[in-house]
């Protein structure tokens, strides 16, 4: 029996994927076909796929052309598969001439003639777009614009500052075309909205733009009320508007890979999440500034309540907060939490330092996480038995802004087949945890 592989993303499966696994299929008996993983798409920078993973192999499969269907996940995954499936020929669109013959050690290797005219990057640029503007034009929305340009289909149109002189500036620097002087004129030209105003701000200017109709990716932290989130989502919900936190931990290939592992019960059953963030900061940044919800809680918070929510789940016992207080915000907070069956606990500081890591801690084992693990590529898990130990790398790309934008533009796109990284009940309950503290409720002043 002849055996010929091929491989490919097959997004937005069209006429002429389906004429290279025809053409694949005629070189030999049997058909073998590679589709790539989402993250191994996203590790190779590839931001602009519209179909998940299920899709593109069900649509490999409607063709009735593939005996047999695999997994791309790692780079040189191709020459292990060639050597395991006894392997005859590997056959790859001829925009590869040249780049694989390198696997003619292996087997043969035979380019095929692409069909002119159509093409997934084609389809990709044809489909609609989404027009972002951005509200608020510092340091995060600087490295914003430059990673929003990774990703198709949502350019950006718009930004808006109530400081003119700066918004102008701004727009200039990055081509942006609209440097709004009215929210109005604003929401007249972007059909969703990037929040990267100060924190204290968020609520209004969410409320504002789902009100006129916008699709809204705000910064964190996201709002301080439970009850300002709840109605906030009510306002998207009703308006079948998309409102996503823009959480960027949430959506790095590593983070997410670290979560599945260990929900799946691969240290046993969690008993404690612990984890730490902090920074040395300018006494004189608005973010120590108690007039703008400054301090450790308010600026990063919300990065250790995300794996603690996603492991333990939101319904704890109860909170304590001890706090290091310096000309009215905190420098330094612990939060401990009491749940059911575990604990857990995290420090954030922006006037005290500590090891910016992560363990969480298992029955059978424990997951380590080292500094910065809030952007982290990678991950330990670790047991009793050195010789089980087990090392994770999943990089990637640019500051990380990339994956969120295109989660935010695929959820508008694709509507109500979206999963959202970061769920409604976790932002509600990351609301309600900074209101806690900024109630003072179980509050010790050290």
């Amino acid at each position: 029996m002849k055996k010929v592989i091929t491989y490919g993303t097959f997004d937005l499966f069209h006429q002429g994927h389906y004429k290279l696994l025809k053409r694949a299929k005629e070189l030999g008996d049997w058909l073998i076909v590679g589709v790539t993983t989402d993250n191994f798409d996203l590790e190779r920078g590839k931001m602009n796929t519209c179909d998940n993973v299920m899709d593109r192999i069900a649509a490999v499969q409607a063709t009735g052309l593939a005996d047999q269907i695999v997994i791309e996940e790692y780079k040189g995954q191709k020459i292990d598969d060639i050597q395991k499936y006894k392997v005859d020929v590997f056959a790859i669109g001829s925009d590869w001439t040249g780049y694989f013959d390198y696997l003619k050690e292996y087997c043969q290797v035979v380019y095929l003639p692409r069909t002119e005219g159509i093409s997934s990057t084609q389809l990709r640029q044809d489909r609609p777009t989404v027009s972002l503007g951005i509200i608020g034009t510092g340091s995060i929305a600087r490295r914003f614009v430059p990673e929003s340009k990774f990703v198709n289909s949502i350019p950006v149109t718009a930004a808006f500052n109530p400081n003119q002189e700066e918004c102008a500036g701004f727009c200039k620097q990055f081509e942006i075309p609209v440097a709004a002087k009215t929210l109005d004129e604003f929401y007249q030209n972007c059909s969703a909205v990037y929040v990267a105003s100060p924190h204290f701000t968020h609520y209004e200017y969410v409320k504002s733009a789902l009100n006129a109709g916008k699709h809204v990716l705000c910064e964190t932290p996201f709002v301080f009320k439970r009850s300002e989130a709840e109605e906030l989502y009510g306002i998207a919900e009703s308006k079948n508007l998309v409102l996503m936190v823009a959480l960027k931990t949430a959506y790095c290939p590593a983070f997410g890979h670290l979560i599945t592992l260990l929900k799946s019960g691969m240290i046993g059953e969690i008993v404690e999440v612990s984890a730490s963030v902090t920074t040395l900061t300018d006494e004189n940044s608005q973010k120590m500034d108690s007039r703008y919800f400054g301090g450790s809680m308010s600026e990063n918070a919300c990065f250790p309540l995300l794996p603690i929510f996603k492991l333990l789940g939101t319904d704890y016992r109860n909170i304590n907060f001890y706090s290091k207080i310096k000309n009215g915000v905190d420098i330094y907070t612990k939060a401990v939490f009491r749940y059911d069956s575990a604990v857990a606990s995290f420090q954030v500081g922006l006037g005290a330092k500590s090891e910016g890591n992560m363990v969480i801690s298992g029955t059978k084992g424990y997951a380590y996480v080292p500094a910065p693990w809030w952007k982290t590529d990678y991950f330990e898990i670790r047991y009793e038995d050195q010789n089980q130990n087990k090392k994770y790398f999943y990089p990637y790309a640019g500051e990380g802004l990339r994956y969120e934008i295109k989660d935010f533009v695929t959820a508008i796109l694709q509507k109500n087949s979206f999963f959202s990284k970061v769920s409604k009940r976790e932002n509600l309950y990351m609301a309600q945890v900074q209101e806690a503290y900024l109630s003072k409720n179980q509050l010790f002043v050290l």
